[in-house]
């Protein structure tokens, strides 16, 4: 793998740890609400972007690579709703899909195959990801002030938990 695609997968990776700094501010915010069901959504989104930055951390290792962790910004700890945060939240994943497709147009022109079906992983996750994000803000819009709607909603919320995928 050359020097620019090395650099690129460590970007990502502190990139990752940084999401996980995001949905943990967005729990935060969501704890100082009483909103405890969508505290541990977030919770557990960190959980799931930390797990992503370490599949590429091993990635990055096992193709020789050193691993180089940076600082990173103060990630948005105010929101006006609910729906807000969640509207944020998806806009940081389009962000993140971007920045996984460059990865994979970096290793396309590399003709770097190993990368190529690593990445692969990573573009169905931000399907899977963006459409999540997009379903739950469909919801939050059509329950409106439907207090027994977005108690239901904030119940399923409260009963996830982060399962990795077997690798």
């Amino acid at each position: 793998m050359n020097e620019t695609l090395s650099h690129a997968l460590n970007e990502q990776l502190n990139f990752e740890l940084y999401s996980a700094h995001v949905y943990l501010a967005i729990g935060a915010y969501c704890s100082g609400e009483s909103l405890d069901g969508f505290a541990n959504f977030f919770i557990v989104q960190a959980e799931e972007e930390r797990f992503h930055a370490m599949k590429i951390y091993k990635y990055l290792n096992d193709r020789g690579s050193r691993v180089t962790l940076t600082g990173m910004e103060t990630p948005n700890n105010d929101y006006s709703s609910i729906l807000d945060a969640f509207e944020q939240a998806y806009q940081h994943e389009q962000e993140v899909t971007k920045r996984i497709y460059h990865l994979s147009d970096l290793a396309l022109n590399d003709r770097e195959h190993a990368t190529i079906q690593f990445l692969k992983w990573f573009i169905d996750e931000q399907v899977e990801e963006e459409s999540m994000f997009d379903t739950i803000i469909q919801k939050l819009k059509r329950i409106d002030t439907d207090s027994n709607a977005f108690f239901m909603l904030e119940n399923e919320f409260a009963q996830r938990k982060f399962t990795p995928p077997a690798v």
